[in-house]
């Protein structure tokens, strides 16, 4: 190929980039890339193909696109590349080359094989679940995956599933004086088990749905009442949204809670607490949600 094919074919590229045309621009750098796959620019080209392709959702081309990224990038400098190849690996269940992507962005990763189960903080991610969104949540289990541990409200979605997402920001949570970044999902990359089920619990006490709420989570299950639920338009969701630290949003008094549990044992749950006190718990109307 001519240089001044290369060149046309590059502007073309980058033209396709700015106006967003993903598959385009993925193409034409590709077609750059099989003449120069090695010049001094060919690592930007490499990084920018693969993250079309992301932002096509094509995984298996972002995978593979983003190991050539990855390969000539610089280790232990925080890279994007790495990032990039580190969610693309993740969602192809290349648990080897996740691991190894992670080190060469210059994260520590616990020690394994398969995939990784570490301790990497709370955090919130926004599903998308057919355009509709909610921020719930998450127990990070690596740089990319989590493990949701709220009661969804949207149909379908559940809480413990595993879900992996993006790692740029948009928005934070400010919760008893400490910010957690608003991840947005990419995938759901497991799903729970857990069904959700919705009761009317009566309480006298703040400190009553506190025990309900606690009750179930140590029991490995999710309890969510419905005044912990905040709704945001698009734009104050990705900004700074403060919480209520621990008991704030509580209410006494009948209302609805969201469970995620088999309903037997949300059954013997909630009979438990109920009995706990001689006054002032009550429950009814437990019924499947979806």
């Amino acid at each position: 190929m001519e240089k001044s094919e290369a060149k046309r074919l590059f502007q073309q590229a980058r033209a396709a980039w700015q106006e967003k045309e993903w598959l385009r621009a993925a193409d034409l750098y590709e077609q750059l890339l099989a003449h120069f796959p090695d010049e001094k620019a060919s690592a930007d080209w490499w990084y920018d193909a693969a993250l079309a392709h992301k932002f096509l959702r094509n995984w298996a081309k972002a995978y593979a696109l983003g190991r050539e990224a990855a390969a000539r990038a610089p280790r232990g400098e925080g890279d994007p590349a790495f990032w990039n190849l580190g969610i693309a690996a993740t969602i192809q269940g290349d648990w080897p080359t996740a691991r190894d992507a992670w080190a060469g962005f210059g994260i520590e990763i616990p020690d394994g094989e398969g995939p990784i189960e570490g301790s990497f903080g709370a955090a919130c991610v926004r599903l998308d679940t057919g355009g509709e969104r909610e921020v719930v949540w998450i127990e990070r289990l690596c740089p990319t995956r989590g493990r949701v541990v709220n009661v969804p409200i949207t149909s379908g979605r559940r809480y413990g599933e595993i879900v992996v997402h993006d790692g740029e920001p948009k928005g934070e949570r400010v919760y008893d004086g400490r910010t957690y970044p608003v991840f947005e999902e990419l995938l759901l990359l497991q799903e729970s088990e857990l069904p959700t089920l919705q009761v009317t619990v009566a309480a006298g006490d703040k400190a009553d749905v506190r025990a309900l709420l606690d009750l179930f989570t140590e029991h490995g299950f999710g309890a969510e009442p419905a005044s912990s639920v905040q709704m945001l338009c698009a734009c104050c969701s990705e900004g700074s949204v403060a919480k209520e630290g621990e008991d704030g949003t509580l209410h006494t008094g009948a209302q609805r809670v969201s469970l995620a549990a088999p309903e037997e044992d949300a059954r013997r749950l909630l009979d438990q607490w109920a009995t706990e006190t001689a006054i002032g718990r009550s429950w009814s109307g437990l019924q499947p949600v979806g």
